[in-house]
């Protein structure tokens, strides 16, 4: 129990760096967080999802967007998780997190930038594809790879 209480833990605290760490492309309407690649990880483990919740609402607390980032963002990468926990195979790990964020997070960026809400969903969701598909699926295979009970 307290190794998955850790795990959780330290998804938290990457996604946290991972966001800060390219933060000039994980906000705003054209962005591509990296740390979305580790949305993935509630595929092989459940604990990844308060881990996500709670890095994402920490970057985004600290991110600068405001109100809207830090609840609908957190809430969007939260359903995603749990969505993600869900699918059946590997390769639609990633399916979540670029269908929920690409909406939600698309959504409110529309607003908060006075722009095309048809464009700013369709650039969450293309970041998203980039870093789930591309970095999130690499680092599933890797996971998978090992016996995941000794990570």
């Amino acid at each position: 129990m307290r190794m998955k209480f850790v795990r959780g833990a330290m998804i938290a605290g990457i996604y946290v760096v991972l966001t800060f760490a390219f933060a000039p492309i994980s906000y705003g309407p054209l962005q591509i967080r990296i740390a979305e690649a580790l949305t993935v990880l509630p595929y092989v483990w459940p604990e990844a999802v308060g881990g996500l919740f709670v890095g994402c609402l920490l970057a985004n607390l600290l991110g600068g967007l405001g109100i809207w980032d830090i609840i609908l963002g957190s809430l969007a990468t939260l359903i995603a998780a749990l969505l993600t926990r869900k699918m059946p195979k590997v390769w639609l790990a990633p399916l979540p997190p670029v269908v929920v964020n690409g909406l939600v997070v698309g959504g409110y960026l529309s607003v908060l930038y006075h722009m095309p809400v048809h464009l700013t969903m369709g650039y969450v969701a293309a970041g998203e594809a980039i870093a789930c598909y591309i970095l999130g699926l690499i680092l599933l295979h890797i996971l998978l790879k090992y016996d995941l009970d000794r990570l």
